[in-house]
């Protein structure tokens, strides 16, 4: 497996329940199914629900819980929320050591939401986190689900590495 750059903030809260290695794996994966190359950087924050439903609302114009939200540095999402929102034009300027590589963006999942889903679907939260951080890799590689026929790509990509990572000796 390639070497990506993988930054990883786990909540305290949370720290007994999700290793970085949960989170490494499946993320490597995803980027690996797409031909990533080694300088891609991507960073993974495992929240609560407080404060993704804050970035969701804030970000998307949603007040709910939600799962993953995925920040992409190349690709807009959508708002949806009633009032206009007006974003300043602004030139972000990264850090000097996040310019040495390809730096596709920040995946936020709410480690709550993760388990409640996990119970609903009956099986592992260890495998919903999976499902979720092989996701949101895809929304920042520029996959979506809002057509009928882009969800069905974006289905097909996460059915492809999840098979290739059950595949692959533990």
């Amino acid at each position: 497996m390639t070497d990506f750059q993988i930054d990883v903030q786990i909540f305290d809260e949370f720290a007994n329940v999700v290793s970085e290695s949960n989170v490494l794996e499946p993320v490597s994966a995803a980027l690996e199914s797409r031909s990533c190359d080694s300088n891609t950087h991507v960073s993974v924050v495992i929240a609560d629900d407080e404060v993704v439903r804050e970035l969701n609302l804030r970000h998307r114009g949603l007040d709910e819980n939600t799962d993953v939200l995925s920040f992409s540095f190349t690709h807009e999402g959508e708002y949806y929320g009633e009032e206009e929102r007006s974003v300043p034009e602004i030139d972000f300027v990264l850090p000097p050591t996040e310019n040495s590589g390809t730096s596709l963006g920040e995946i936020i999942i709410s480690y709550p939401q993760t388990r409640r889903q996990a119970e609903q679907a009956g099986h592992p939260v260890g495998r919903e986190l999976t499902v979720l951080l092989v996701h949101g890799v895809l929304h920042l590689l520029g996959y979506d689900h809002e057509e009928p026929d882009d969800e069905a790509v974006m289905n097909a990509a996460e059915s492809r590495v999840m098979e290739r990572m059950s595949q692959q000796p533990s």
